[in-house]
């Protein structure tokens, strides 16, 4: 599909994955790929190996027989990546561009594929013709590899995993959608990918200030052009972890209801108080939907009973994923219930802890909510 004069859309919908790097994705992703017409013709991005075919076939639509020249490769994940020996096989004299660490990485993944590789740095660019590619390396939003390109002429961004959404749909421009839905799955996508590389966001929003720009292809997700400047504000405020001061989420799993009832009497408690509170029961909800719900909060309440001196698998699960994603300035409180031991919650109170939460006094109840 034709985006912009001379730029086409030649990726595919996956609306059928419903995990995807450890989190849900109940409505699917997209995986982008565009093609840039000039004097050369230019492939940016791919997509995972499964699509490859419908790939190939998306770009002989527009190009008929005519060979695709350059390759630029923003990053080398799978997703993005997966198709790369398929193009090479069909277009064998293309020049794939990339970052250093890209070519370390398309090395790994594709030991056997043959093709000229060209390294660029910040500030290279690349000439097809009227067109000129600026190449942004952005390493660690969020692998290492990690690159946005930049066509001046048209002033288009192609942002790679930033600025995404896994919108698994036929909807090509942001304008098709509802903003509300739009930040909510880029909320969703930031709070269980990008959360942890919010210093590398703040240089990659300070670099990409400096530049025009008309539309956002990410690798993922619809284009924008309508809410450019509202997904802007939304990554800035994400990138420095801002909080909503008067926002409760209640994650927790219970074995005998106990903790159910301890779950929401602490939440009937901060709703009176005003609070907006969000209660999330781990056997119910996927703890990737926690994880998007806790993007703006202040409060982050975390409970189960003990089982078998230990919290629930769930909660534990959650509190390892959440770790790993590394949020700030936020407080934290364990609870839950207990029979004679009660270890759950000491070890949810360290973990939190660990985490760097300013630390609310635990609460604990044994047998049942009194």
């Amino acid at each position: 599909m034709q985006i912009h004069k001379n730029i086409y859309s030649v990726g595919v919908v996956d609306s059928e994955i419903r995990v995807f790097h450890g989190y849900q994705t109940p409505i699917g992703t997209t995986y982008n790929s565009y093609l840039v017409l000039d004097d050369k013709i230019t492939l940016i991005d791919f997509v995972k190996h499964p699509f490859a075919d419908e790939l190939i076939n998306n770009i002989k639509t527009i190009l008929g027989d005519r060979p695709i020249d350059c390759i630029v490769c923003n990053h080398v994940e799978p997703d993005h990546s997966g198709a790369l020996p398929t193009v090479l096989k069909e277009y064998p004299t293309a020049v794939v561009y990339g970052t250093a660490h890209c070519e370390k990485g398309l090395k790994a993944y594709y030991p056997d594929s043959i093709y000229d590789f060209v390294q660029v740095k910040n500030g290279d660019t690349l000439s097809t013709g009227e067109y000129t590619l600026n190449f942004l390396p952005m390493p660690m939003v969020h692998w290492p590899d990690s690159m946005a390109t930049y066509l001046p002429q048209e002033k288009i961004l192609f942002s790679n995993d930033a600025l995404g959404q896994h919108i698994g749909t036929s909807e090509i421009f942001d304008d098709e959608i509802s903003l509300e839905h739009l930040l909510n799955r880029a909320g969703d996508y930031y709070a269980n990918i990008v959360l942890p590389f919010g210093v590398q966001v703040r240089k990659l929003l300070e670099a990409v200030r400096s530049l025009e720009i008309k539309l956002i292809c990410p690798s993922h997700g619809v284009i924008l052009k309508k809410y450019i400047s509202q997904m802007a504000e939304k990554y800035a405020s994400w990138c420095e972890n801002k909080t909503d001061e008067h926002k409760v989420v209640i994650i927790f799993d219970t074995m005998w209801e106990t903790t159910r009832k301890l779950a929401q009497k602490l939440n009937d408690e901060y709703a009176e108080n005003g609070y907006i509170t969000e209660l999330i029961d781990l056997s119910e909800k996927h703890h990737s939907y926690a994880m998007a719900q806790i993007i703006d909060a202040k409060y982050i309440f975390v409970g189960s009973p003990t089982l078998n001196n230990q919290m629930m698998p769930t909660v534990s699960a959650f509190l390892t994923y959440m770790r790993g994603l590394k949020p700030k300035n936020r407080i934290g409180c364990a609870f839950g219930s207990y029979g004679w031991s009660g270890e759950s919650i000491s070890q949810i109170n360290d973990i939190l802890t660990y985490c760097g939460f300013e630390m609310l006094e635990p609460v604990k109840t044994m047998w049942n909510v009194q």
